[in-house]
């Protein structure tokens, strides 16, 4: 992709996150200048070919693609847990205590809001799959969902087949480009409305609204603040109980 250096300088955030996907290539004055490109490590070891493992102090990519077919095969053979992005399957590590306080305090108060309300609040482990085209077939599995049509997509085998209206990705030091580029693009490219990237390291919270395949605004939230969803207008948290 090429994008003139003022337009990266007024959207960087946007094309900083693109790189997980292609490399950027500046230009000026219609000559081409610089490049811009993701960090690609490989992993030192592979236990199941085409797999990249989450550890939990460390990300990684390495190994050979792998075929949706692939996955599926691998994943109903297992009690292990995986995503499938953008052709490479990630193994999930267990959570650390913070990533889980954080996770049971922000469910809890998605489970008492939404009551009596349209859309259902859910919770990991639960498949969601995203297509980016009839050929690109990703699986993830979001910390937290909110799902509005929740009954209207549910297939003959009990799983759901829409997209959520927001996604909550609570960040560990092992998965934090996965959320933060990866996740991000996926969620905004398959029509999720509101991502929310809950970061325990510096008691932060993203959140971004999408339209259009493209983040249409965003706020972050520190310290004392009070995290406002975009929306489910009255939906908050107070980053204090999150991060107790």
């Amino acid at each position: 992709m090429k994008v003139n250096s003022t337009e990266l300088q007024n959207n960087f955030g946007k094309y900083l996150m693109l790189t997980a996907k292609e490399d950027i290539i500046i230009t000026r004055n219609g000559m081409e200048i610089a490049r811009l490109s993701a960090i690609d490590t490989v992993s030192e070891c592979a236990a199941v070919p085409g797999a990249v493992r989450e550890k939990a102090e460390k990300y990684s990519r390495g190994g050979r693609r792998a075929s949706y077919d692939e996955f599926l095969e691998l994943s109903r053979n297992t009690e292990e847990r995986y995503e499938y992005i953008d052709g490479e399957i990630y193994l999930l590590a267990s959570p650390k205590t913070a990533h889980q306080k954080a996770l049971a305090e922000l469910f809890g108060v998605f489970f008492n809001w939404f009551q009596g309300k349209r859309g259902t609040p859910m919770v990991a482990p639960y498949d969601i799959t995203l297509k980016r085209n009839q050929e690109n077939i990703n699986v993830v599995q979001p910390d937290i969902m909110v799902i509005c049509d929740l009954e209207e997509k549910l297939d003959e085998n009990d799983y759901y087949q829409g997209v959520p209206d927001l996604v909550v990705e609570i960040l560990s030091e092992g998965t934090r480009s996965k959320d933060l580029i990866q996740k991000l693009d996926l969620y905004m490219s398959c029509d999720v409305r509101e991502y929310w990237i809950v970061n325990p390291l510096n008691r932060e919270v993203s959140v971004y609204l999408f339209a259009d395949k493209s983040i249409s605004d965003s706020i972050t939230f520190r310290k004392s603040e009070i995290v406002q969803s975009y929306v489910f207008e009255g939906l908050s948290a107070e980053l204090d109980r999150i991060f107790t």
